[in-house]
């Protein structure tokens, strides 16, 4: 089926009142819509929905209050008549000059052309918004995943970043630093230890070379020997013994008591002259040297040691067996070097060298300085206490933004290009309200100069003249501005008007508000017009009046439709509805609308069993049979039949068009079966077949009946329907009885219009 060119309304959603069990929806809608059927079927209902904007979808980026809904029904009536004093009389009407009508249909495409591209920048700026969002949520998460062994490691530095967004908040607000990995373990092991506290530090040594360089050292190269000239000086040097007897002196001759302590043979008197005066006073100072020195090392030695020790407690992530094991390394060399200067006092001529003790007392300082080091970081974390924490965190954070440098780098360039993206479509939808405000008010300024009820006023007292409405006329209230009363000829007022005057009237004065507006402040929004059953009790001349006034409304409407052809200046009714239960007034008003199937809908509403439902009437293309497309309900061969019917002067091909007529205004357009229509003529209403005489029609009813079955006949042929007809009475009591059909299913207005036009020319 071909569509349709959408307008202001889109689709109507019906599920109150003889709707509510069908829960209907009215799609299809376009500029101009009809819809037929019959009196109580639900078209007041759909015209209070429209009004109410109550389950009405709008064309997208509008809503109910872009528009003036303009509602001619009962209700519409009834508001304005409601006592002869209270007509309500602002009337705007198409009477300013072509300058002011020329600006504001100049601000109407200027709003237009504003809203449009605001549409579009809002749209755009919504997609970047979107975009933006989605660049973020993958950023967060591809930083939180990334990051995961670190978040885990340092979990403790997490606190209040416990998800994506606030973890990528903090990573995004780091400077970016690589960190040395072991350092920041210990920091982080310190600040958030549960046990951390103060520990000793170790004595460091100031010296290094300090046995290495002892004063004296350089006897130690000497080559000690005793030159004295005595005779016993050289026989000892002769023999080689001036070390034994030195020493043998040394350690026995306080207790020799005058004999020698290895041969026990007495000694000299004088052994003592001798002896000394065999050993020159060099030799001695030497000897003295290397005794001093030997006992300066050790005394050196020893003050090196007391320090040394391992302080207790010892801080628990220093592994001490190291420096343990050097310590015993120091202590040996010592021990060898203090054995090697005994030796060398025993055997002064033998020159000898020390092992040396910095490169040991070196690597002691080394690991006492990196012991320190871990010492000190450990109280100073402790001293500092939240500090350190606050450190440890940034110093987290930090080497996290270094490892997702390239990831934040590509995040933060995308980011920055759509918030500029963002900023500059806000400013051009900030420009556009800008816009629109002063269009507003510059259309309200404008609107305020179309307001004149004068001129109103006696447009529809010429309308009403021209329709031969003679009784009566408006007239302006007289202590009421703006309000105008109903009067008789002789100056009274018209409280007696019949409904027919009344609905006429109101339809006049709905014909020239759609054209203006109530209010000069709501002239600028857009109008959407409903009308609902116009025709009802108004007399033909009046029905032609109003049926020239609706085809005037249905050609602004379609210049908004199809604005390339114009048919008149003017398109202020943006969207149009039509409801009737008159046959004759739609066909009338859409008779030239049919070709103009783009922007004109046929609906039908029908009301069997009490449930009402409306059908987007379709049928065959002429032009191509294998298509359906929508079709006028009420068709054109109706009218036809009716004229057919008002023509005929014999009862068989009479008889052939009633059974069509009644065929499809009762069964196709009311939706009534046979079976259901036979009941309520012939059987609910059987004590209304009476004679002049009161007494029952028995000839009346049965033609009745067979004319009702003839109709049931539907596709039979038309032989098996002779005999009724050929049994019938003259064509005038055909007439008769197919008038009394009409009049008994309440549809007798409708047969007197169709008959009328025919009987006036008679």
């Amino acid at each position: 089926m071909a569509d349709k060119i959408p307008s202001e309304i889109r689709k109507i959603e019906l599920d109150d009142a003889s709707f509510k069990d069908t829960k209907t929806v009215v799609e299809h809608l376009t500029f101009v819509n009809f819809f037929f059927g019959n009196n109580g079927c639900g078209k007041s209902t759909i015209a209070q929905a429209i009004k109410s904007g109550r389950g009405i979808t709008y064309a997208p980026d509008k809503t109910a209050a872009d528009y003036i809904p303009l509602v001619y029904d009962e209700h519409f009536i009834d508001r304005n008549f409601h006592s002869y004093r209270n007509m309500p009389g602002v009337f705007t009407m198409n009477e300013v000059n072509q300058a002011v009508q020329e600006q504001i249909d100049a601000k109407h495409e200027e709003q237009a052309t504003a809203r449009k591209a605001r549409g579009v920048a809002a749209e755009d700026k919504q997609k970047k918004e979107d975009s933006r969002a989605a660049l973020e949520k993958k950023f967060c998460k591809d930083c939180w995943d990334r990051a995961e062994a670190l978040r885990e490691e340092f979990d403790k530095t997490q606190d209040k970043k416990r998800k994506s967004k606030q973890f990528t908040d903090a990573v995004l607000a780091a400077t970016p630093a690589e960190q040395d990995m072991d350092e920041l373990r210990r920091l982080y092991d310190s600040a958030y230890s549960d046990t951390a506290s103060h520990y000793d530090e170790f004595s460091t040594i100031t010296n290094t070379v300090v046995l290495d360089e002892l004063e004296g050292y350089e006897i130690l190269a000497l080559t000690i020997v005793n030159s004295a000239d005595t005779d016993f000086a050289k026989f000892i040097r002769k023999i080689g013994a001036t070390e034994w007897v030195r020493q043998g002196h040394e350690q026995f001759s306080h207790t020799a008591e005058g004999q020698c302590p290895y041969c026990s043979q007495p000694l000299l008197e004088n052994f003592e002259e001798i002896f000394t005066a065999s050993f020159d006073t060099q030799y001695q100072e030497n000897l003295q040297k290397l005794k001093d020195f030997r006992e300066a090392y050790r005394n050196t030695a020893n003050k090196l040691f007391v320090p040394l020790a391992v302080p207790d407690p010892l801080y628990p992530k220093i592994d001490a067996k190291p420096y343990e094991d050097k310590l015993v390394e120091l202590k040996t060399t010592i021990r060898l070097n203090l054995e090697s200067i005994a030796n060398k006092i025993e055997n002064p001529a033998s020159p000898i060298t020390l092992q040396p003790t910095a490169p040991i007392l070196q690597e002691l300082s080394d690991m006492i300085t990196a012991f320190n080091k871990l010492i000190g970081e450990n109280n100073a974390i402790v001293a500092a206490g939240p500090k350190k924490q606050r450190e440890c965190t940034e110093k987290v954070f930090s080497h996290i933004a270094f490892l997702l440098k390239d990831l934040i780098a590509a995040y933060k360039k995308s980011d920055a290009d759509l918030e500029a993206e963002i900023g500059a479509r806000k400013t051009e939808i900030e420009g556009y309200d800008a816009q629109l405000i002063a269009i507003r008010k510059a259309l309200k300024d404008l609107s305020g100069k179309t307001v004149e009820t004068e001129s109103a006023k006696e447009k529809i007292n010429l309308m009403l003249r021209d329709s031969g409405m003679h009784g009566f006329q408006l007239e302006l209230h007289e202590s009421e501005a703006h309000v105008y009363k109903v009067v008789r000829p002789d100056g009274s007022i018209a409280d007696n008007l019949s409904e027919g005057e009344k609905n006429f009237i109101a339809f006049l004065y709905f014909y020239y508000l759609v054209q203006g507006s109530e209010t000069a402040d709501e002239d600028a929004r857009e109008k959407i017009v409903v009308i609902d059953d116009p025709v009802s009790s108004i007399d033909s001349n009046s029905l032609f009046i109003v049926s020239t006034l609706v085809k005037d409304m249905i050609e602004v409407c379609r210049n908004n439709a199809d604005n390339e052809n114009p048919t008149t200046s003017d398109n202020y009714i943006k969207q149009l509805f039509i409801l009737t239960h008159n046959a004759f007034f739609h066909q009338e008003i859409t008779y030239s609308y049919v070709p103009r199937y783009e922007y004109v809908s046929f609906f039908l509403i029908r009301k069997p069993y009490g449930k009402s439902s409306v059908r987007f009437f379709d049928g065959i293309n002429p032009k191509e049979p294998s298509e359906r497309i929508n079709v006028n309900p009420v068709k054109n061969s109706y009218a036809a039949l009716w004229e057919e019917y008002n023509e005929i002067r014999s009862s068989v091909p009479l008889m052939n068009v009633i059974r069509k007529i009644l065929e499809y205004y009762f069964l196709q357009l009311c939706g009534y079966e046979g079976l259901a229509l036979r009941k309520v003529i012939l059987t609910d209403n059987k004590h209304l077949f009476v004679d002049d005489n009161g007494d029952f029609d028995e000839e009346k009813y049965q033609l009745t009946s067979s004319m009702l079955s003839y109709i049931n006949a539907g596709s039979v042929g038309i032989n098996d329907g002779m005999y009724h007809v050929d049994d019938c009475m003259d064509v005038q009591e055909c007439r008769e009885i197919f008038g009394m059909i009409f009049k008994l299913m309440k549809q007798e207005q409708h047969y007197t219009k169709m008959c009328e036009p025919y009987k006036k020319e008679k």
